[in-house]
C-alpha cells in the first residue's frame, strides 16, 4: 500500500476535489478490474470514456479517482489532470518503483519486422547467458515464463506491472516492441530506454493516425525523444529512418545492406535457398561502457528465410554489440533462432514449397516478394487474403504493390479470398475494399480468382502446384488459419507423410489452428 499523496507527486495535478490522503492498494483503468482500495484512472478511449464507468468502479472498491472532467455527485477524492493517459503511465511507474530504470531496456519500432527483430535480439541475449524479458505481439516473456499478449505494447499500467515482475525475477535485459499506437497513447511514457531502434517505415495505420505524416511523426518519437544516455540504431537504407540521425540526443549507430556509410554493413549475401548467409562488416568502431568492437567482419547464417530477415538480423546484431554480447553468441543465437509464426515461414518443403507470410502492408509485401526474386523456383501461386476493415487506401496500396511485383516475378494470376468464415467483425472485408483490389488487378491485366472462403482459395492453389513451385499464403488476419488449412488438405492426398511430420512446422503456433488440426498434432489439450 502507498499513500495517495506519495503517488500524486509523480503527476501534474490541476486540482483536487474531496481531497483526502487515503492509502492506495492498487491502480485500475478498467472498472471491472477494480478491487478494494484502488485508485481508478478514467481514460478517454477511441470507443468509450472511462468517466462513464466511475460509479461502477466505486461500487467495486475504488477509493479515489483521476479524472480529466470533474464528475458531479462523486464523494471520493477526484484528482483532476490534463491528460489521464499520461497520468496513468506516471502513476504506474511510481507505484511499481520505476522498474525500467533498473534493467537494460531495448525498444524496437518499425512498420514491419518488430516481432522478428525482438525475438532475434532475445535469442542473442539468451545465448550470452543473460536473463531476459520480452514484450510484444506474440507473447510476454518473464525470464522462463510466457503468457499470451493482448496488445503489441501493453497499456502503461500493465506494462509497468510486467516490468516489475521481470525485475523481481532478476531479469537484466528487456526487449520490447513499441507500436505507433503505444507511442500516441503514451503507454511507454515512463519507460527508460537504453537502446531504441527504427528499422523501416512504410505506409500503415493511415486511417488511425489520419495521414502518413502523422504516422511517421508518432513512430519517430521513440528516436526523437531518446535521452543523451541512450543509443539509437538507424537503417541508412530507409530514408525515413536515416532522416532521424540528427534529430535525436541519443548516440547513433547506423547500418545498411546497400549503404556502406554506417557502422555495420552486409556483403556476400546468399539467398538462393530463401535462408540467408552473409558477412557482417564492422566499418566503424562501436564503443559502449568499457568494451569496443573494432572494424572487422564475421559470418552470419540464418535459419529463418527472407531478405527482411537480413535487415532484422542486422538490427539484432547492432543491439547485441551494444549490450556487450560476444560475436560467437551473436552467430549462435541467430543460427538457432527458428523464426516467428507467419513471417515468411516455410511450412511445407517437399515436392513444392509453401510459404506463409502476414503480408500486412505495401512495405511488407515489397520485402516478401523481393525475397522470392532471390530464390530459385518454377512457378508462383499467390493466395492473397484481402485486408478487411482497413479501408480503401491500404487495400489499394497493397494491390498496387502486388501488381508491381507481378511483372517482375512473372505471374499474371492471383487467387484472392475474403476469408468470410475465418475473420471476426473487426476484419470483415467490405465491398469497397474488394472493389479497390479488383480494380487495381484489372488495370494491371492480372486475372483474379476470387473466393469468399479461405479453404476454397487454398484448394485452388494446391491443385495447380507442381514440383519446384512455390505457394505463397499471403495476408494478415484473413490468412491466419491458412497454414493449418493447407496442411490439412495436403494430408488427404499425401498419406505417405506422417501427420506428426507434416504438421511439425506449426508445432508452436499460437493462433490459426482449428480444434481438429490441434488434435491431428496431438495438441487437443489446447
Amino acid at each position: 500500500m502507498v499513500k495517495i499523496s506519495d503517488l500524486l507527486s509523480s503527476i501534474e495535478v490541476i486540482k483536487c476535489i474531496n481531497e483526502k490522503d487515503v492509502e492506495i492498494t492498487g491502480l485500475s483503468y478498467h472498472s471491472g478490474k477494480v478491487s478494494k482500495g484502488h485508485l481508478f484512472v478514467c481514460i478517454k478511449g477511441y470507443k468509450t470514456d472511462g468517466h462513464k464507468y466511475l460509479s461502477q468502479a466505486i461500487e467495486n472498491g475504488a477509493i479515489a479517482t483521476v479524472v480529466e472532467d470533474i464528475q458531479e455527485g462523486i464523494e471520493i477524492p477526484q484528482i483532476v489532470v490534463k491528460n489521464s493517459r499520461i497520468a496513468l503511465a506516471q502513476l504506474a511507474a511510481s507505484f511499481y518503483g520505476s522498474p525500467s530504470e533498473k534493467m537494460s531496456m531495448i525498444g524496437i519500432t518499425a512498420t514491419n519486422g518488430k516481432t522478428t527483430t525482438s525475438f532475434m535480439t532475445n535469442a542473442i541475449l539468451e545465448e550470452e547467458g543473460y536473463r531476459t524479458g520480452l514484450i510484444g505481439t506474440v507473447s510476454i516473456k518473464i525470464d522462463d515464463i510466457s503468457i499470451p499478449s493482448e496488445l503489441t505494447t501493453p497499456e502503461s499500467l500493465d506494462l509497468q506491472f510486467y516490468l516489475r515482475q521481470m525485475l523481481d525475477r532478476d531479469v537484466s535485459h528487456v526487449t520490447m516492441e513499441v507500436s505507433s499506437n503505444a507511442l500516441e497513447t503514451h503507454r511507454v511514457e515512463k519507460v527508460d530506454y537504453d537502446i531504441v531502434t527504427l528499422n523501416n517505415v512504410s505506409r500503415e495505420h493511415i486511417d488511425s493516425h489520419g495521414s502518413f505524416e502523422n504516422y511517421f511523426e508518432t513512430k519517430s518519437g521513440l528516436i526523437r525523444n531518446a535521452s543523451e544516455n541512450s543509443f539509437a540504431v538507424l537503417n541508412l537504407d530507409c530514408p525515413y529512418s536515416a532522416s532521424l540521425m540528427d534529430k535525436t540526443k541519443a548516440q547513433v549507430i547506423t547500418f545498411g545492406l546497400d549503404s556502406k556509410e554506417g557502422h555495420l554493413s552486409c556483403k556476400n549475401l546468399d539467398l538462393t535457398t530463401g535462408r540467408a548467409r552473409f558477412t557482417i562488416e564492422i566499418l566503424k568502431p562501436i564503443t559502449r561502457y568499457n568494451y569496443e568492437y573494432l572494424p572487422g567482419e564475421f559470418d552470419i547464417e540464418l535459419s529463418v528465410p527472407g531478405l527482411h530477415s537480413v535487415y532484422n538480423a542486422m538490427v539484432a546484431v547492432a543491439i547485441g554489440l551494444l549490450c556487450g554480447v560476444s560475436i560467437s553468441s551473436i552467430q549462435k543465437g541467430l543460427k538457432a533462432f527458428g523464426g516467428v509464426e507467419r513471417r515468411f515461414e516455410f511450412i511445407y518443403e517437399d515436392d513444392f514449397k509453401i510459404v506463409d507470410d502476414h503480408f500486412a502492408n505495401a512495405g511488407n509485401i515489397d520485402v516478401t516478394l523481393q525475397t522470392l526474386q532471390y530464390m530459385e523456383y518454377k512457378d508462383l501461386h499467390l493466395v492473397y487474403a484481402i485486408r478487411g476493415e482497413r479501408g480503401p487506401t491500404v487495400n489499394r496500396e497493397n494491390a498496387e504493390a502486388i501488381a508491381k511485383w507481378a511483372a517482375k516475378l512473372g505471374f499474371n494470376e492471383v487467387i484472392a479470398t475474403k476469408s468470410v468464415s475465418h475473420v471476426t467483425s473487426k476484419d470483415t472485408v467490405t465491398d469497397e475494399e474488394t472493389a479497390v483490389f479488383q480494380e487495381v488487378m484489372s488495370e494491371a491485366n492480372i486475372k483474379v480468382h476470387l473466393y469468399d472462403e479461405l479453404p476454397d482459395a487454398i484448394a485452388h492453389a494446391l491443385s495447380k502446384a507442381e514440383a519446384g513451385d512455390v505457394v505463397l499464403l499471403a495476408g494478415a488476419q484473413g490468412m491466419d488459419y491458412g497454414g493449418g488449412i493447407a496442411l490439412q488438405q495436403i494430408a488427404k492426398t499425401r498419406r505417405d507423410i506422417p501427420l506428426e511430420k507434416l504438421f511439425f512446422p506449426l508445432r508452436h503456433r499460437v493462433a490459426g489452428l482449428s480444434k481438429e488440426q490441434r488434435q491431428m498434432m496431438g495438441r487437443s489439450e489446447l
